[in-house]
């Protein structure tokens, strides 16, 4: 059939139009078949045909993080003399504290405001065209400037910061603090941002369990601004109801449950020179690339914004990082250590922005090491019979401290923080089955060994009590007592 097809002189122009069309029809249907293949391979694999690459989009807002390296690094300084000469000083009262002199806070402060005037350098983008905007079909909607920051964000943060700071100076009240993070958490679900988080688990739940669209009471699926969510319709007497979005309120409850936990866990694991802050940067590199990632593919209205507080964070940390590792001669203070716990898990939570819950999940095995460590101690403490709160020397910084020293303990931590920052990437990337795994491993092997050394540790200080810690004159979540008239924070916890 070939040869007499392209054979002009066998066929009359009615014969080769009546047998080329089936021919190129099937041609067409197979190319189609081939391009639906390449575009579920795509999806599969996180290719993407359109749009600019990431390093085309990181480029466009590198001046982010110069910003907030910059400022973080010529503000340190400044917030290290305030805090001399007004006496917001960390005094080491305790044996378990690491450093041996007075040292200063408020270097939270200064990595606040690094992350700040990184956020206020993309507003005024349309007056010095420093930041190029990655292109975007999705219009954006709430408050803050195109591709930065909403300004719902920077008030959680600064009610964050604002908290830790009192706390530093003053000392608070642990349930003013909560409160604290509370109504950051609630500035974020005022913005929907990190809501739809539950959607990923919520709406195949409530299929599988055949609940459909359309129906006028009880439990219905339906689209709210171009969303799907699940709602509970409620019949009220005399016609119509009263509507409930599922989605929306468990997203707020998981909002507030993951700012608590990650506000606290960054707190809790800023007890070594430059620990804190060197693992939010690494876990931010590991954020960043998800990130680029989803911009280079336009997956949503929180594409820029995400980028913008990934390098925002960064830049600060690395800023600040060089006074703060050890010997440092500043520390983040509660200001510092619950601003990048906040920062951090905000977006964690915007990953899930449109329903992905899978990438959720990639950004918390990014933040491991904090997550495990306060798991930990919640965990030794009950077994101890002690209450949560109660401070100790058995966090994983303090056994890979006395083992390697302080700096070698910090490097150690690097490592497997970059080991869960690679892991993290790779389950974004689709590679779930490996990843999980492979968490699991290292997950269980950090716990058991942590156990096991903290059982030891308390068999010595059964049999000699010289072995055992004094003890703590402040509790992790309690109050700051000043120990000294000059001593406005007393011990910072631990």
């Amino acid at each position: 059939m070939l040869s007499t097809f392209f054979n002009p002189l066998t066929l009359t122009p009615g014969d080769a139009s009546s047998r080329a069309t089936p021919l190129i029809t099937e041609m067409r249907a197979q190319i189609e078949a081939l391009s639906a293949k390449q575009t579920a391979i795509e999806a599969v694999f996180g290719l993407h045909k359109a749009g600019p690459s990431r390093l085309e989009i990181f480029h466009g807002y590198v001046g982010v993080f110069v910003v907030a390296f910059l400022t973080t690094l010529l503000l340190t300084p400044v917030m290290r003399r305030i805090a001399l000469t007004y006496g917001v000083i960390d005094r080491p009262t305790e044996a378990r504290k690491i450093h041996k002199t007075p040292t200063p806070y408020l270097g939270g402060v200064a990595v606040y405001f690094g992350i700040i005037l990184a956020a206020i350098f993309t507003y005024t983008a349309p007056l010095h065209g420093l930041v190029d905007f990655h292109a975007t079909e999705h219009v954006v909607k709430r408050i803050g400037l195109a591709g930065g920051l909403s300004i719902w964000i920077l008030v959680g943060m600064t009610a964050i910061m604002a908290c830790g700071l009192w706390d530093d100076i003053k000392g608070i009240h642990p349930r003013t603090k909560i409160a604290g993070m509370l109504f950051a958490a609630a500035a974020l679900a005022t913005q929907d941002i990190g809501v739809r988080v539950a959607a990923g688990v919520i709406l195949p739940a409530a299929k599988a369990l055949g609940i459909g669209p359309n129906q006028m009471t009880g439990f219905t699926t339906r689209m709210v601004d171009g969303l799907e969510t699940v709602l509970v319709i409620i019949p009220m007497p005399g016609g119509g109801g009263v509507s409930f979005d599922i989605v929306y309120w468990v997203g707020t409850a998981v909002i507030a449950i993951f700012v608590l936990g990650a506000c606290n866990a960054s707190n809790l694991i800023d007890g070594l020179d430059g620990l804190s802050s060197g693992v939010t940067a690494i876990a931010n590199v590991g954020l960043l690339a998800i990130a680029l990632t989803m911009a280079s593919s336009d997956d949503g209205v929180l594409d820029g914004a995400r980028i913008v507080l990934c390098l925002g964070v960064l830049g600060a940390c690395l800023g600040f990082l060089p006074y703060n590792f050890n010997p440092a001669n500043i520390f983040l203070g509660d200001a510092g250590s619950l601003l990048l716990g906040f920062c951090t898990i905000v977006i964690v939570l915007t990953l899930g922005d449109t329903g992905r819950t899978d990438l959720v999940l990639a950004g918390l095995i990014i933040y491991l090491i904090p997550i495990i460590d306060t798991s930990l101690a919640i965990v030794r403490r009950k077994l101890a019979g002690k209450s949560i709160s109660d401070a100790d020397d058995q966090h994983l910084h303090h056994m890979l401290k006395r083992a390697l020293g302080v700096k070698g303990a910090v490097l150690a931590l690097y490592g497997i923080a970059a080991g869960f920052a690679i892991l993290g990437v790779t389950l974004s990337e689709g590679r779930a089955r490996v990843t999980y795994a492979l968490t699991l491993v290292f997950v269980a092997f950090i716990g058991v060994t942590a156990f096991k050394i903290a059982r030891r540790n308390q068999e010595l200080q059964a049999r000699d009590p010289a072995f055992a810690p004094p003890a703590a004159p402040r509790s992790i979540s309690g109050p700051s007592a000043p120990t000294q008239p000059t001593d406005p924070k007393g011990s910072k916890a631990a």
